[in-house]
Parts: structure tokens; C-alpha cells; sequence
């Protein structure tokens, strides 16, 4: 069946897929949090798991994102989730710490490949910027529905319980991928005149670098979101309701982004992301009292989503190959990979209160680094 980014068979299967490859997003607290309750690992074993995962997944974006235009973008999804799919069941059935690090890594590579195939695709589209908002608004449903139910099924089945989640959804990832992925309808109009060997601009790195920052302080405090609020006996009810509403307010900056897309300007959104960022992640980690805590922690997650969806569609006007978004998971996965064995390792020497200064630190090289992301004017004349 050939289905196409306009229509919305195709935009389904690019919302699965952005759901299943940016699992790490949303489950990070869990992930990190049944790591170290069911599996008795310590903080920074623990993240060096999550950063395993996210390390294969840097590595596979960097590798396929340049051959995005050479593969046949329907069989390299499907077959990216299959290996992150099998690679997760495996960790469901084995405690060897070596051999969940090994299948922590493959699940990384295959589910990247995945995920740079989709990035590259919606980039390709007519309206770039509308479509990640779209597929964001599909990944805060899945967080309600992963956050508000899987904290409590690990708790009463177990740890291998969450890790035979990630690999049922990244199978089912595959089915769809393999059924409906879609070619993007104006990829041909886009490559004419040869964009895929001009060279990427400083100001693409630029903007790549600024994600990434983003991402080292989302993963940081959001691997330890959690494990703050049981530490500190706000209870497992009260997380369990914090994790909820984060994900229920993660229903709305993607939609946001999209109705505001001609409303802010890109530049203005880029460059405050990371100071609101850096405020909610100090605010979580130096909040004793559980409502500070709980505020901050409900709009985490919403800040990144928000900025991400503008810094895509500012870079998609830069870049229109879609060749520097297909590098989408390296952009963020390589802040994320680092984000939990940092914070892990933080935490282990300094305390939890270390976190928000270390977000407030990458906060200034992110703001330095959006900076210099600058869009031609003719392309904001265009927009």
C-alpha cells in the first residue's frame, strides 16, 4: 500500500513510529527508577543502562541520517523496530548486568534507524513543522496512557514487566511501519537541483548543538524525576499522580506549536526553551515541598516538546535535504545518552540538589548555541 505524509494513513504510521523511537522520552523516570528498585542497581549503574541504549541509538542516527535518500524508507523502519523489539524482550528475560548492557545498546541502534528514517520523512513533508507538532500531540497521549499505567504494572509484576512493554511496542512499531510508512509527496520537488550534496550550513550545527544541550538536562532530571520524589517521601501515589499529569500537559505544547507556528517567531522560542528549562529543572532539584515539585516536574517535559517542535521547523527551512533532521535521534539522543550517567553520577557524589545547577550551566551554552542558528531572512519572509 503506498501511502504518502498528506494523507493520513501515512501521518498514522509516522506517529506510531515517533512514539515507539522516543519511548526514551517518556519512560526515562520509570526506566531508570525500576532499574535501580527491582533490579538493585545503583544511580549510576542504572543510567549507564539508559545511556547504552541511547549511545547505539547516537551512533545509528549518525550512520543512516547521511543515507537517508539511498534506503527503501518503508523496510529500514520496520526492520529498526524488529531489532529494538527482539533486543527488549531479551532484557525481559536475563539479570546479567552484561548482557542487559549489550541489548540496552542493540535496542539503541535498531530503534534509531527507525527513528531517523521517520525524522527524515516528516522533514520531506510539505509542512514540516505542522507535522512534528502532529506527531508530538501523539507522543503526549502515550505518555498519559505509558505513565499513568506502567509505574503500577512494574510495581505489581515486576521489573522484566517494563522492559516486555518497550519490546511489544516496538514490534507493533514494525507491523505498522511495514503496512502504511509513507514517502514524503514532495521529497522529489525538494531534491531537484541536487540539496543532498550541498553542504549543511554552521548555522544547522549550531542549532543541532542547542537541541542536544536541551536534551543532556531533559534526561539528567527527567531519569531522576521519580526517584527525587520517593526519596524525599512525597509517596508512590503522589509521583505516580505527578507522572500523570506530566503526561496530560504533555498533550498540549505540540498542538500549541502547531497553532502558533506562524504567531512566534522560531528564533524567539529557540533561545528562551532552555532558561525556562533550566528554571523547572532547579525548582525540582531543590524543592522540598512536594507542590513546587510537583509543578515543576508536570511542565518539564512540555518545555522540550514545545522548543523541539520549533527548532525542527527552523532547521527544516535550513536544511531542506531533510538530511541534518534525519540526524534527529543523534541530536538528541547524544545529550540523552549523556544526560543519565551524568545525573546518575551527580547524584551518587553530590546529591540531587546538583542537578539544577548542572541544567543551569548547559541552560548557557544552549541559549549560545541557538543563537547562531539563524534562519535568511528570505526564509522568514517565505514562512
Amino acid at each position: 500500500m503506498t501511502t504518502s505524509t498528506e494523507r493520513w494513513p501515512g501521518r498514522a504510521a509516522l506517529m506510531v513510529a515517533h512514539c515507539a523511537g522516543m519511548v526514551d522520552l517518556v519512560a526515562l523516570p520509570v526506566w531508570v527508577g525500576t532499574l535501580i528498585t527491582h533490579y538493585g542497581l545503583d544511580p549510576q549503574q542504572a543510567g549507564a543502562l539508559a545511556t547504552l541504549f541511547l549511545v547505539g541509538a547516537v551512533a545509528s542516527s549518525l550512520f543512516f541520517a547521511p543515507r537517508l535518500q539511498r534506503l527503501h524508507a518503508r523496510r529500514a523502519a520496520a526492520l529498526g523496530f524488529l531489532v529494538a523489539g527482539t533486543a527488549f524482550i531479551g532484557v525481559a528475560f536475563t539479570t546479567a548486568y552484561v548482557a542487559m548492557a549489550l541489548l540496552h545498546f542493540i535496542a539503541g541502534v535498531g530503534a534509531a534507524c527507525a527513528l531517523s528514517i521517520t525524522h527524515g520523512t516528516i522533514a520531506r513533508s510539505q509542512r514540516p513543522h505542522r507535522l512534528f507538532a502532529l506527531v508530538g500531540i501523539a507522543l503526549g497521549l502515550f505518555a498519559v496512557v505509558f505513565l499513568g499505567a506502567t509505574p503500577k504494572l512494574v510495581a505489581a509484576a515486576g521489573g522484566p514487566v517494563l522492559f516486555q512493554v518497550f519490546g511489544s511496542l516496538m514490534l507493533l512499531a514494525a507491523l505498522v511501519c511495514a503496512a502504511l510508512f509513507p514517502l514524503p509527496a514532495q521529497a522529489a520537488a525538494r531534491d531537484e537541483g541536487g540539496p543532498s550534496t550541498s553542504r549543511v550550513s554552521a548555522a544547522v550545527w549550531f542549532g543541532a548543538l542547542g537541541i542536544s544541550c536541551m536534551t543532556v538536562v531533559q534526561a539528567m532530571v527527567f531519569s531522576f524525576l521519580e526517584r527525587i520524589g520517593a526519596d524525599r517521601g512525597f509517596g508512590l501515589e503522589a509521583v505516580t499522580g505527578v507522572l500523570i499529569a506530566l503526561g496530560i500537559v504533555n498533550l498540549f505544547p505540540a498542538a500549541l506549536a502547531a497553532a502558533l507556528e506562524r504567531r512566534l517567531s522560531a528564533r524567539h522560542v529557540v533561545l528562551a526553551g532552555p532558561i525556562v528549562q533550566a528554571a523547572l529543572a532547579l525548582t525540582i532539584a531543590q524543592a522540598t515541598n512536594f507542590y513546587p515539585y510537583a509543578g515543576a516536574a508536570a511542565f518539564f517535559a512540555a518545555v522540550m516538546i514545545f522548543t523541539h517542535t520549533y527548532a525542527f521547523g527552523l532547521i527544516a527551512r535550513l536544511d531542506p535535504s531533510g538530511r541534518a533532521l534525519a540526524a534527529t535521534p543523534a541530536m538528541l539522543m547524544v545529550g540523552s545518552a549523556i544526560g543519565p550517567i551524568l545525573g546518575g553520577t551527580l547524584v551518587k557524589f553530590q546529591g540531587y540538589g546538583s542537578l539544577g545547577m548542572a541544567a543551569a550551566a548547559m541552560a548557557c551554552i544552549a541559549v549560545a548555541c541557538f543563537s547562531r542558528a539563524r534562519e535568511p531572512v528570505p526564509a522568514l519572509r517565505a514562512a
